[in-house]
């Protein structure tokens, strides 16, 4: 786990949405980005959960900036699956612009699911998930070596 993923899984709740909101949506991204689920955020539980879900169940997600769409990185062996479409929203969160990936028309598992993306840093994303309009996660996407 990188540096900037445990930093992020020692935030509150408050701390993610502060963030979120202090940033601007920056580029659709293109490539592989490592995913880091935040799923207890403040907990001292967190790095736990979060590294039980890379080794098992998400491991990040590939974008085609050029199409608009992803998919995930799903399960131990990395399998690129759970496509999205992504394009430019207002954010529930807030409604300044953000990056939606949408899995409502692509995904018969994921299609209640929404995230919102906006660039914190460099090649680094903070993202938030929603279950229909309900708020499910956070997570970090990682670029590296990825082209834009």
């Amino acid at each position: 786990m990188s540096k900037i993923a445990r930093h992020m899984l020692s935030k509150s709740r408050d701390e993610l949405d502060a963030l979120f909101r202090a940033h601007e949506s920056g580029p659709i991204p293109d490539g592989f980005a490592e995913g880091t689920a935040i799923l207890a955020p403040g907990s001292t539980a967190n790095a736990s959960i979060a590294g039980l879900m890379k080794t098992f169940i998400w491991k990040g997600k590939v974008f085609d900036a050029e199409t608009g769409t992803l998919r995930n990185r799903v399960l131990p062996f990395g399998i690129e699956s759970v496509p999205a479409k992504v394009y430019r929203a207002p954010s529930w969160l807030d409604q300044r612009e953000c990056i939606v990936l949408d899995y409502a028309e692509t995904s018969i598992v994921a299609r209640w699911i929404r995230d919102e993306i906006r660039l914190i840093a460099p090649d680094i994303y903070l993202g938030h998930a929603y279950w229909s309009r309900s708020r499910l996660m956070y997570f970090v996407l990682e670029f590296r070596n990825a082209s834009r």
